[in-house]
């Protein structure tokens, strides 16, 4: 199934509070919990706060202690809580508290080792409610860089960064040429509209079924195809052509239904296209403006733009 994504808006001050709270227990009862960082009282500006926690979210962990790693009621809710903590900065932030999270993780190699696991569960997974590509990025290249990987277990996060980075956000989309359901060909790069949506499906897939009822229930982005403001390009990236006219009847005929002509989207890897379906906001020129998106995070774009 797609992934629905759903940021979490975690209120920092109320972890703060949690901090602020905690009271010593004598060492022979003390049972493993995370500590949250406690913030300094002279810090009052949520930015400031937001900054401080980021940067110092580990400090009362020990990255050396691999018990941890078997609690995940601890470790991984404490990863959890942390990303939803970054979601909430600057990027540049958030990348710079990424990096220095797991040069403390590389004190150790299991530990280490368990820190890209969770990244890969909540940041790469196409299910996971906190996917986020662009804070990946950094965990992957932090893994190329380790001398704790070796050649052969740098091949897996080396494959992903380079399909990472294909068709970033701000990035001109890879042009392809497609065939559509009256056999005229074209190119992705000769749409012409404001907004291009690049709906990437398969036949009788029940989440492409959900995106195709979804923009139908949209009064903005039908009104938008009405207009010629927004053109659905509703792509086929495999093979079996019979198949993709038999449900020629699920997409709308304002809509352009098309296959991939020259099977380049997996046969080249054009697109990761890690999950179907897949959708891609473009603009006028065919930059990139969402990557891989939800409905709802388009439908939200083209609302507020």
């Amino acid at each position: 199934m797609k992934k629905i994504i759903i940021y979490y808006s975690l209120s920092i001050l109320f972890l703060f509070s949690c901090g602020r709270n905690n009271t010593s227990v004598p060492a022979s009862e003390e049972k493993k919990e995370f500590q949250m960082v406690v913030l300094p009282l002279h810090i009052n500006d949520p930015e400031a706060a937001a900054e401080y926690v980021a940067y110092h979210y580990w400090d009362n962990f020990d990255f050396t202690d691999t018990t941890y790693i078997d609690l995940p009621e601890v470790t991984e809710q404490a990863f959890a809580n942390y990303l939803a903590v970054l979601f909430e900065m600057p990027d540049n932030l958030a990348l710079s508290s990424i990096n220095h999270t797991l040069e403390e993780a590389s004190k150790d190699t299991a530990m280490f080792n368990y820190f890209t696991e969770l990244s890969e569960k909540y940041l790469y997974d196409p299910n996971s409610p906190f996917l986020n590509e662009e804070l990946y990025i950094p965990v992957l290249e932090f893994m190329l860089a380790s001398p704790l990987l070796t050649d052969l277990e740098k091949i897996r996060p080396q494959y992903r960064l380079d399909m990472a980075m294909k068709n970033r956000a701000g990035t001109t989309a890879t042009d392809f040429v497609y065939t559509d359901i009256d056999g005229s060909r074209s190119t992705l790069h000769n749409v012409n509209s404001e907004y291009t949506l690049l709906f990437i499906n398969n036949p009788g897939c029940s989440a492409c079924k959900d995106i195709i009822r979804g923009i139908n229930m949209s009064p903005v982005m039908n009104r938008m195809v009405e207009s010629g403001v927004l053109t659905v390009l509703a792509v086929y990236p495999d093979r079996n052509l019979d198949e993709w006219r038999e449900y020629a009847e699920w997409i709308p005929d304002t809509w352009i239904n098309a296959y991939d002509t020259d099977h380049v989207m997996d046969s080249l890897k054009l697109y990761d296209l890690k999950a179907i379906p897949t959708l891609y906001l473009l603009d006028n020129k065919k930059i990139v403006l969402l990557k891989d998106a939800t409905l709802e995070l388009v439908e939200d774009y083209l609302i507020k733009n």
